[in-house]
C-alpha cells in the first residue's frame, strides 16, 4: 500500500497518522455491534416474551447460550488476528449478524428465535465484537492507546444513546419484527466498505511505528521509561513481548484480571438485558425506561474520552479502581431511590463508570501483555470472561421469577463492582524470564 504518511527512511510525516483511520472504522464497528448487544435485546424482551409465550427466565437463557458459544469462538480468533489482521473477520462477522437480525424478524416460535440468535447473530457478534477491533487499534497505538480506544468506543455510546429511542419509535411504526429487519440491513452498510478500505494489521507492515512516531522519538521514549514502571498504562519494555497460550495461563496476573473483570461482567450482562424491564416494573412507562437507558448511553458518550485521557496519564490500576467505585455507587443510588431525579442520577453515575470499563480493560490487557500476542491473550481472557457473563442474564431472570423483583440481583451486582475495585489494585505486570517460543 502506498501510504501517504510514510517517508523514504521509514519515518512518518506530520500529517494524520494512519492509525486514526483505523479508529474511525472502530467507531462504526462498535455501532454495528450494538445491534446484537444484550442491552438492545432487552428492549425486545417484553414484546417477544408476550407474543411467543415464554418466561423471562427462559428468555434469559438465550443470552447464556449466546455467551457460551462466543466463549468457544474468541480463543480461535485471537491467533488469527495476530497473524493475519482483522479485516475479513469484521466483514464476515457483520454479514452474519445482519443475516441473523433479518431472520429474527421472521420467526414464529421461541425455538426459532433462539436458534437464529445462537447461530448467526452470536457468531456475527463474536467476529464483529470488541476483540477484533480493539486488538487492531492496540497494534497501532501505545502512548496514545487510551485516547484511541476511547474515541473508537464512542460508537458504543452513540448507539446506546440512539437505539432505545429509535427502537421504541420503530415499535410503534413497524413493530418489533420490522425493527429487527431495519437493524439487519443497517449493520452491514456501516462496516463492510470501511473495513475493506481501511483496516490493516500493524503499522510495522508499512514501515511505520505505533502512534506515528519516528525511530528517533521511539528510542528517546524507551530510554526515558523506567523498566517495570506503572506510573501510566504503558509498559514499554513489554510492548513487543510474545506469549504462548501455556505461558499466559501460568501467569497469576492473567487470572487476577480475569476474575476482576469477570465478576463485574456477570452483573453487566444481567443488567443490560433486564434494565428496561426493571424500570417498567417499578412503575415507569416504556418511554421513561428507554430514557434511562439513553441516560446511561449519554454518560458513556460524554465520559469515554475522559477515561481515555486518564488511562494515558495515570496508573491504570488506580483509574480502574475509581471506575468500578463510581459504577457501584451509581447502581446503589438508583436501587435505593424512589424519586425519579435520583434514579436518573444513579444511572448517570453507573453509565459514567461503565464507559470507563470498556476503555480501561482493553488498555490494561495491552499494557501488561504487549502487542505481539495480544489477540491470543485477549482471546483466552474473553473465553473465561464470557463464562462469567453467561450466568448473568439467567441469574437476574430466574431470581426475578422467584423473588418478584430485581432488587436482590442488583444488590449483588453492586457488591461485585466494589470487589472488582479492590482486586484491580492487586494486579502487577507479568514478568517473562525466558525468550518466547513461536506461536
Amino acid at each position: 500500500m502506498n501510504n501517504p504518511n510514510r517517508l523514504d527512511d521509514g519515518t512518518t510525516q506530520s500529517k494524520v497518522f494512519y492509525g486514526w483511520y483505523i479508529v474511525g472504522v472502530g467507531i462504526l464497528v462498535h455501532i454495528a455491534g450494538t445491534f446484537a448487544f444484550s442491552s438492545t435485546l432487552s428492549i425486545f424482551l417484553k414484546p417477544i416474551t408476550e407474543e411467543l409465550g415464554v418466561t423471562r427466565g427462559a428468555f434469559s437463557l438465550i443470552r447464556t447460550f449466546e455467551i457460551g458459544i462466543a466463549a468457544l469462538i474468541v480463543p480461535l480468533l485471537g491467533p488469527m488476528i495476530d497473524r493475519h489482521g482483522g479485516r475479513w473477520i469484521l466483514i464476515i462477522g457483520v454479514l452474519m449478524e445482519g443475516a441473523g437480525l433479518l431472520l429474527s424478524s421472521l420467526v414464529q416460535s421461541f425455538w426459532q428465535f433462539a436458534l437464529v440468535r445462537c447461530s448467526l447473530v452470536i457468531a456475527g457478534e463474536a467476529l464483529l465484537g470488541s476483540l477484533v477491533i480493539n486488538v487492531t487499534i492496540a497494534q497501532w497505538f501505545v502512548k496514545k492507546r487510551g485516547r484511541a480506544m476511547a474515541i473508537a468506543n464512542l460508537g458504543t455510546g452513540v448507539a446506546k444513546l440512539g437505539i432505545p429511542l429509535l427502537a421504541a419509535s420503530l415499535f410503534v411504526l413497524i413493530g418489533w419484527r420490522g425493527t429487527w429487519a431495519v437493524f439487519g440491513m443497517v449493520a452491514p452498510l456501516l462496516v463492510v466498505a470501511p473495513a475493506l478500505i481501511f483496516i490493516r494489521r500493524r503499522p510495522e507492515d508499512f514501515g511505520l511505528l505505533p502512534d506515528g512516531e519516528t525511530g528517533f522519538q521511539r528510542a528517546a521514549g524507551s530510554q526515558a521509561a523506567a523498566p517495570g514502571s506503572i506510573t501510566s498504562q504503558r509498559l514499554e519494555p513489554a510492548v513487543e513481548m510474545s506469549w504462548t497460550r501455556s505461558e499466559v495461563l501460568r501467569q497469576p496476573t492473567f487470572w487476577l484480571l480475569v476474575m476482576t473483570f469477570g465478576i463485574a461482567g456477570v452483573g453487566i450482562a444481567g443488567l443490560n438485558l433486564h434494565l428496561f424491564s426493571f424500570v417498567t416494573d417499578i412503575g415507569y412507562s416504556p418511554l421513561i425506561a428507554a430514557s434511562f437507558m439513553s441516560t446511561i448511553a449519554l454518560t458513556q458518550l460524554a465520559s469515554t474520552l475522559v477515561w481515555g485521557a486518564l488511562a494515558d496519564k495515570f496508573d491504570i490500576r488506580k483509574v480502574s479502581c475509581v471506575q468500578f467505585l463510581i459504577q457501584g455507587m451509581g447502581l446503589v443510588i438508583a436501587l435505593l431511590s424512589d424519586q425519579i431525579h435520583l434514579v436518573y442520577l444513579g444511572f448517570f453515575l453507573y453509565g459514567t463508570g461503565l464507559a470507563g470499563s470498556f476503555v480501561l480493560r482493553e488498555v490494561i490487557w495491552a499494557s501488561f501483555f504487549g502487542r505481539t500476542s495480544l489477540g491470543t491473550v485477549r482471546g483466552l481472557s474473553l473465553f473465561f470472561s464470557h463464562l462469567f457473563a453467561a450466568s448473568g442474564a439467567p441469574f437476574f431472570g430466574f431470581l426475578h421469577d422467584r423473588m418478584g423483583s430485581y432488587n436482590l440481583s442488583f444488590t449483588i451486582f453492586s457488591c461485585a463492582l466494589f470487589t472488582s475495585a479492590f482486586l484491580i489494585l492487586l494486579a502487577k505486570p507479568p514478568r517473562k524470564m525466558a525468550p518466547a517460543r513461536s506461536l
